[in-house]
């Protein structure tokens, strides 16, 4: 159970670890001006506090369509891109390898993710990775989608992680990370296990601090941990509008936009210590939208946080908002749903 001022204490210790950690002026290169910038954690790197988001690119947009989003995103001063192997079979990346690298690899933080199971599926997925993108080295690699504990330990004694340390040392990746969507349980079995990665990708809205929270679970961790804390599934894919499948709105209760605006649940998520927010755009219209809420954004105090918080509550984990989580999670906060 976690009371009101438990949780308002916690609030208030993130903000300022956001603070610490965000800059404070705009940045620019030759390419024009940058949306701000914070650190992504020890990898002592400054990443944009927006990314766009790997899977839509590969299965969402049309080819044109993803053409003309990077295009968009690289002028909006966004300069973080994430994607995966698994995202289309490797289309995802295969298209930042047409579009994106061959004009704008010394610009971009470039990401991607392998979600074998054992060392030699990984390193041959490494090395496929950088042929897809184009690209002679990625800025940051991740392990995949950890399920659940289990998950993690096959992973762990199929010798994944060392070849995550062999690339690294190699040059051919620079920080290496994790993600995981599905409980929380996943990412603390990885940081029980290990302290080598310097990235995590998990959920942050204001929907998940009432169910399988990963901001009361798994964020404290990461903080202390000076790990960069990449931000996805801030509108719950889809769940903030009704939807229960990937990427799609749907009938069921909306938290968007019949409790609150699009723009109080993102910037929600950046009034927290994420170094960034991927976003998943369905087109071009969403994906001018986030940049715009990027360059209006302030930090959002203690008490307007817990409102949207409480606004959502009864939606999850009732009717499904956060859809990707495993069931059976307990409830984190009681109090926040009934009182």
């Amino acid at each position: 159970m976690t009371t009101r001022r438990q949780f308002l204490a916690a609030l208030s210790a993130f903000t300022t670890s956001l603070l610490g950690a965000s800059s404070s002026t705009a940045a620019g290169d030759a390419l024009g001006e940058l949306l701000p910038t914070r650190l992504l954690g020890k990898t002592g790197e400054s990443v944009t506090m927006l990314g766009v988001g790997g899977a839509h690119v590969a299965s969402v947009l049309s080819e044109r369509d993803a053409e003309r989003a990077i295009e968009s995103a690289m002028e909006g001063g966004v300069r973080f891109f994430d994607n995966a192997a698994s995202y289309g079979s490797g289309e995802g990346e295969r298209r930042y390898g047409k579009y994106l690298t061959p004009k704008y690899r010394d610009y971009v933080f470039l990401m991607t993710k392998a979600h074998l199971f054992d060392a030699a599926s990984v390193r041959r997925q490494l090395d496929q990775s950088l042929l897809n993108l184009k690209t002679d080295y990625l800025d940051l690699w991740q392990m995949h989608q950890v399920m659940d504990p289990d998950d993690a330990d096959v992973r762990i004694a199929g010798g994944v992680l060392d070849v995550f340390m062999e690339a690294k040392e190699s040059g051919k990746v620079r920080h290496i990370g994790f993600t995981g969507h599905r409980t929380p349980a996943a990412h603390q079995r990885v940081l029980e296990k290990t302290d080598i990665f310097e990235t995590c990708q998990m959920p942050i809205n204001c929907a998940d601090p009432t169910y399988g929270s990963f901001i009361q679970t798994v964020m404290p961790l990461l903080v202390e941990r000076n790990m960069g804390i990449i931000a996805m599934k801030t509108l719950a894919c889809g769940g903030f509008f009704g939807g229960d499948t990937w990427f799609q709105g749907g009938s069921k209760p909306k938290i968007c936009p019949d409790r609150m605006s699009v723009r109080e649940a993102i910037h929600f998520v950046w009034s927290l210590p994420v170094s960034t927010l991927v976003t998943g755009p369905n087109d071009l219209d969403q994906l001018q939208e986030k940049i715009d809420l990027a360059r209006s954004f302030s930090v959002m105090n203690e008490e307007d946080r817990l409102q949207l918080i409480q606004r959502a509550a009864d939606l999850t984990p009732n009717a499904g908002v956060e859809f990707y989580k495993a069931q059976g999670l307990s409830t984190a906060c009681d109090w926040m749903v009934h009182g």
